[in-house]
């Protein structure tokens, strides 16, 4: 009965079954997130939210899209702390102002490093201004993106300089862990997750997401590490078509071993991704003075918003990613 509800509520879009869906949290994850934080907003913002379910579910994965036209999008994605300490020690020595931040390490090595706890305050910021003067446009840009950054701050390599496993011989377990890992075993997590809630502080709050997800990163690393050894090559991989192309993925024995050895670590990222974000939103419509949505519910979005986005998808299917790749 459960999965039934879920999927009556989220019916999730294509699964976007191309090689171009291995980035942050995966297209297919990115999309079921926001899609599902919609279900947790109270009474005053859920119908707005409601009625514009399908841009919000489509657009989830805008700013990845944007990673292949600004030079300045990737480091939004994430945060390498452990470049500024190991464990606990990065997190004690660096500040969680910008300012303070800039002065310890300077901007250009934030920049280097990833910058997501900073951007999803800016961006919350953003939409509680959007909500104020009722833009249509920006609320619906900034919904999605805000709900892109927080979600990639729930991913553990998003928090580290081995984000692909390339410094431990395990590349491409980014893509593993988070796409290939809730593609095949998403359906039958549990996505009651609650009512959105009010953040205080947006930033500290957009920090412990990410001191939450550095605390997972070893195990993400160490747990594979392990099961490798068990499993020869050719029981590691397999091959899937996908589309017209037939593409190497981790073997489904493979993904399953190593989803149990997780013990639900996906899943609870996943869960805290959809109620955070939900929070985010509600908190920017509350500090924006809970302004009456209804009338702009029905309203179409401006043909500039349009053309943005049909620039933006343009130069993702043309252009070259800049940044980051996450692929095996």
């Amino acid at each position: 009965m459960k999965r039934k509800i879920i999927l009556a509520l989220s019916i999730v879009t294509v699964l976007c079954l191309s090689a171009e869906v291995l980035y942050s949290w995966g297209f297919f994850a990115h999309k079921r997130i926001n899609r599902l934080a919609v279900f947790t907003l109270p009474h005053g913002i859920i119908n707005f939210y409601k009625s514009r379910i399908e841009y919000i579910t489509a657009n989830a994965v805008a700013p990845d899209r944007r990673r292949h036209s600004m030079d300045e999008e990737p480091p939004r994605h994430y945060i390498d702390i452990d470049h500024y300490g190991e464990g606990k020690l990065a997190f004690d020595s660096m500040p969680r102002g910008w300012k303070k931040a800039v002065e310890k390490y300077t901007e250009d090595t934030l920049l280097a490093y990833g910058i997501v706890p900073w951007h999803v305050a800016k961006v919350t910021g953003w939409l509680t201004q959007a909500f104020r003067d009722k833009n249509l446009d920006k609320i619906l840009y900034h919904s999605v993106d805000l709900g892109h950054y927080i979600g990639d701050a729930h991913v553990p390599l998003h928090t580290t300089v081995n984000y692909n496993g390339h410094l431990t011989n395990q590349k491409g377990i980014h893509a593993f862990w988070e796409s290939r890992l809730p593609e095949l075993f998403s359906d039958d997590y549990d996505y009651f997750v609650g009512k959105a809630a009010y953040i205080e502080n947006p930033l500290f709050f957009a920090w412990e997401v990410v001191e939450a997800s550095a605390a997972a990163k070893d195990s993400v690393l160490l747990f594979e590490a392990a099961l490798t050894k068990k499993f020869a090559t050719d029981q590691k991989y397999s091959y899937e078509e996908r589309g017209q192309k037939t593409i190497k993925v981790y073997s489904e024995s493979y993904s399953k071993a190593y989803h149990e050895a997780m013990n639900g670590m996906v899943e609870r990222r996943m869960r805290s991704a959809i109620h955070a974000i939900g929070s985010l939103w509600y908190t920017a419509w509350v500090n924006a003075g809970k302004p009456d949505l209804e009338s702009i519910t029905d309203k179409e979005m401006s043909k500039e918003l349009k053309a943005q986005l049909k620039e933006e998808e343009r130069m993702w299917r043309t252009g070259k990613i800049k940044g980051r790749e996450h692929g095996q």
